[in-house]
């Protein structure tokens, strides 16, 4: 098929693209011919794969010249047996590939290697050349480890903090408050229940660690000056959905910072996967693909940062700072008229998108755009960019610039957005097949274009890359209030939490800004060293030390073969000349043509690419195969009876299917690693709104819930793996965090009770036990200093995450629960709700004041009703009873403020910009208000028992 790569804007040339359009019925191919400016929009009639297209897309290979990989393409439809697998020419052959890859890895150094005549060979010197072949030894990333002073005295705290918890439930559990005992059960429970909670969050963070990487190591090692770059290609994928919620300027951005990021451009192919198959996305796509041939030389020329033009160009810093070139002004200015040129084509497309016609989106031949139904559409592929296909005004090369729209019929299970990465996995395999992958969402920015480089210092050390599967990055964000008054930020869990992860297995996956080892979400096992194979300290007392002969440096192949659990794949990858080897000895090694195709499908492209660690093509690669093969592996039924989604790539069964991947891979034994570069490697944007962020907390709580519903739960998933005990701790708490809305609801409207009843749940202490409560008090504020200390995080962002988490218990987390509850138990679905990246386009924060009504905001209005109500009755009392009613009152009133303080925030946003409150919010509280007036008219506080008997009619001998 072809597809003439149109948009509704300006006039533009094109260069010639490839595309392929796969129908139910059949698969036809054709190539992209030259656009001319009258044509605006996508075409799509039949045409067979010309020379032209074959000759477009032979530049895919990845192979390095001194590399070659010798792995043939074969035939889907006949037996593995027939090419020779499992003799003994393909045993040799796989060796002598085997031994040049390992070869590959010293490759840089051994050309250093001083020589018996003294000097380096091919420099007639043995002084800085040699230095440089020491320096290339070299780690290329280091532990930081946080200064022992802070550590531990950090520790210290944590432990004597437990030490007064125990005391202080000793004293609870032992004075039950007689005349108020369901208010005290309930408050002691609630408290238990935090307790447990508080431990399921605080021993995960023992022992964090910072990291820090050597990027010139990196490229004395695999890229140096005048050299062949030895760097590994990188895979990108971007996902998107809804053009109208995800604005497609911003994903333009995106892309745009990923096609102009620092790294071989030959060595870097970027997919963007358009899940609502939007004719909007795709020309916007072609759009941006146009700007990119003039924006990537301008940013390498000048060494730009970032390399999203929206976000350059809006910077408030002196631009000409380390700027020497006289001609950059000139140049930037020119550049910024040709991006805002930019900008008004694409408000162009999107205003055309606003109102769909009836007869869905047609073409410039009037053939209508195949995605018009987004649930029932063919799979498209569009490349964009590509080797010598795409080049940018200079003459240079750009990275491949790939769009994928999955198929989509009716009655197939399509897994929303992992299902979307699942299907990148197979195309990226196919068409370039990077070793690593790294994937964004169409929001998050290259905020560093080194970003690629700081993940190889780790994915490439010799040591580390062999059992790291996914390097993770901290997401921040733009267009933030200065306050972030709803803690969008999440400082605490990206620089608190994770650092403390990072010092055990590694980070939890978040879902963004993520550099994958393809292996790693290919099911295989990791390659450990004896230290990764001692037992914990835990089953060293227990069972004594199992540690295995000193001359032996890896796992025993058999040892990781006699799992049965579902967690571990068929087979593992291992070193080198230990990989396939011993095929007599392992014959899972060699899997069966039906056992591959079991696992990962019925394409042998992309079985055959699975076996080859460095990624990269065959020579003999034919382009026309290659993109009829990468529409096959994105239709809808070739995931039916593999295991996609269960034990390969992202995995199913949730809405936060990041959560799932990385839990797999760490019950394997792989370990991640978590990387902070001093410029933040991604820039995003998040909901600022309170409904909005609301919404966003709903869906990842929702997704908790369902793990915790699921047979993946980490409470009982994994035990037969290398999941450390600590990270299953941290993985228990990121599921079962949505079940203390209830008791933390309970015990944000215990005061108000204890105000309006006159009783409270705590009897009256003596000194004694009063100083256990100061204890208490004292170590939860010095347990979050001593955090503060270490990680460097401001006490104003500590306190926002004290906030929202209240805010979230009492009503995201709380509906999570009991929709969780529904779509396990019951079989009722919740829609997954895209959030909006609408940009602030009227300034000074606008939206954080928009008011949008959603049932999210009932719990937590009600509760602060209720408190206001209280202390007001409270109050009142203790004025009617005289001076002696406000020793007991303080209790209570400090409790109910406790409340207020931390929905501060909620109540500000219901109040809206300069105190506008909205109708329903108005409305509401003064339903509740009244309910809970009248309620204490009834107990009636002011009149004595003795005056309320006598108007009851009640009199007795007193009277």
């Amino acid at each position: 098929m072809e597809l003439n790569d149109g948009a509704a804007g300006g006039p533009r040339g094109r260069s010639e693209f490839s595309t392929i359009r796969h129908d139910a019925e059949s698969t036809v191919s054709g190539e992209i011919p030259m656009a001319t400016p009258d044509r605006h929009s996508v075409q799509s009639p039949a045409y067979s794969l010309g020379s032209a297209a074959v000759k477009r897309t032979n530049s895919m290979n990845y192979l390095d010249p001194t590399t070659p990989v010798p792995v043939r393409i074969v035939d889907p439809s006949k037996d593995l047996n027939s090419y020779g697998i499992g003799n003994v020419d393909w045993k040799e052959r796989v060796e002598s590939w085997k031994l040049k890859q390992d070869k590959s890895i010293m490759q840089v150094t051994s050309k250093y290697v001083e020589p018996k005549g003294g000097d380096i060979e091919g420099t007639g010197s043995n002084g800085e050349d040699v230095q440089m072949a020491d320096d290339a030894r070299l780690p290329m990333s280091r532990i930081v480890p946080i200064p022992s002073n802070q550590l531990n005295l950090y520790r210290v705290v944590i432990i004597l903090r437990l030490i007064i918890l125990g005391f202080f439930f000793q004293y609870r559990v032992t004075h039950p408050v007689k005349n108020a005992y369901a208010l005290w059960l309930v408050s002691v429970i609630c408290e238990i229940w935090f307790a447990l909670s508080w431990l399921l969050d605080q021993f995960p963070k023992w022992h964090p660690i910072n990291r820090e990487t050597y990027l010139d190591r990196l490229a004395l090692r695999y890229d140096r000056d005048g050299e062949p770059s030895q760097l590994a290609p990188i895979d990108v994928f971007v996902s998107t959905v809804d053009p109208l919620k995800e604005p497609p300027l911003v994903t333009a951005n995106t892309v745009l910072s990923i096609l102009a990021v620092d790294y071989p451009v030959d060595k870097v192919s970027c997919y963007v996967s358009d899940d609502g198959s939007a004719m909007l996305t795709f020309e916007a796509l072609s759009e941006t693909s146009e700007f990119a041939r003039k924006w990537v030389p301008f940013c390498k020329k000048h060494n730009i940062e970032p390399r999203a033009p929206e976000f350059y160009f809006a910077q408030k810093i002196d631009y000409l700072k380390d700027k020497i070139q006289p001609s950059f002004v000139k140049e930037r200015r020119a550049m910024k008229r040709e991006y805002e040129e930019f900008k008004v084509r694409i408000n162009a497309l999107v205003a055309k998108a606003q109102k769909a016609p009836e007869e869905g989106w047609t073409m410039q031949d009037g053939t209508p755009w195949p995605g018009n139904n987004p649930r029932d559409h063919p799979g498209m592929i569009q490349v964009f960019l590509g080797h010598s296909g795409g080049l940018d005004t200079d003459g240079n090369e750009l990275p491949r610039l790939v769009y994928v729209s999955r198929e989509k019929r009716p009655g197939f299970q399509h897994h929303k957005k992992a299902g979307a990465m699942n299907a990148l996995i197979r195309v990226s395999a196919v068409l370039t097949n990077g070793a690593y992958l790294l994937n964004v969402d169409c929001d998050h920015y290259f905020n560093n274009s080194k970003a690629l480089k700081e993940a190889m210092c780790f994915m490439m050390d010799p040591a580390l890359g062999k059992k790291t599967c996914y390097v993770q990055f901290p997401q921040r964000f733009d267009g933030i209030d200065r306050h972030d008054r709803y803690a969008n930020r999440n400082i605490v869990f990206f620089d608190i939490n994770l650092k403390g992860l990072d010092g055990i297995q590694g980070p939890v996956y978040v879902g963004t800004g993520c550099c994958f080892n393809r292996q790693a979400l290919y099911g295989y096992n990791p390659i450990l060293t004896e230290a990764d194979l001692e037992p914990n300290i835990i089953v060293k007392t227990c069972c004594g030390s199992r540690k295995k002969k000193a001359n032996k440096k890896y796992i025993d192949k058999r040892r990781g073969l006699k799992r049965t659990d579902s967690n571990v794949p068929i087979f593992n990858m291992e070193e080198g000349d230990d990989a396939i080897e011993g095929y007599e000895e392992e014959r899972s090694l060699l899997m069966s043509q039906k056992s591959l195709e079991k696992r990962f499908g019925q394409s042998a492209i992309f079985i055959a690419s699975t076996f080859m660690e460095r990624g990269g093509l065959p020579p003999s690669t034919n382009p026309a195969s290659l993109l009829k093969e990468a529409i096959h592996v994105i239709s809808c039924g070739y995931e039916d009876k593999t295991e996609w989604g269960k034990e390969i790539g992202w995995i199913y069964g949730s809405v936060t299917e990041d959560i799932l991947t990385g839990f797999k891979m760490h019950a394997r034994g792989w370990i991640s690693i978590y990387c902070m570069p001093p410029r933040p490697a991604f820039k995003g944007s998040a909901p600022i709104n309170l409904s909005d962020r609301l919404n966003q907390v709903l869906r990842w709580a929702l997704g908790s819930i369902e793990i915790l519903l699921s047979r993946h739960c980490p409470i009982w998933y994994g035990y037969s793996g290398r999941l450390k005990l600590l990270e299953r701790i941290a993985y228990i708490n990121t599921i079962v965090y949505p079940i203390t809305s209830i008791p933390l609801i309970a015990y944000c409207v215990l005061p108000a009770i204890c105000l309006l009843t006159g009783k409270f749940i705590i009897p009256e202490i003596s000194n004694y036990a009063g100083i256990w409560f100061i204890l208490m008090f004292a170590s939860i504020f010095a347990t979050g200093i001593m955090e503060l200390r270490w990680s460097g995080v401001g006490i104003e962002d500590w306190w926002r995450n004290e906030q929202f988490w209240v805010i979230g218990g009492t009503s995201a987390h709380l509906f999570a629960v009991f929709q969780g509850l529904l779509k396990v138990l019951a079989g009722i679905d919740t829609n997954f709700t895209v959030t909006s990246k609408a940009t602030d386009d009227e300034g000074d924060f606008a939206e954080l004041y928009v008011f949008k009504w959603t049932t999210l905001l009932i719990p937590p209005t009600t509760v602060l009703v209720v408190n206001l109500v209280g202390i007001v009755a409270g109050v009142s009392y203790a004025i009617n009873s005289g001076y002696q009613s406000w020793g007991p009152l303080f209790g209570k009133l400090f409790f109910a403020i406790w409340v207020i303080l931390h929905l501060y925030p909620f109540l500000k946003g219901l109040l809206g910009r300069q105190n506008r409150t909205p109708t329903i919010v108005i409305v509401w509280s003064i339903l509740l208000a009244s309910i809970f007036s009248l309620l204490w008219v009834r107990i009636d506080p002011f009149v004595p028992d003795t005056q309320r008997a006598v108007s009851l009619g009640q009199c007795g001998i007193n009277c």
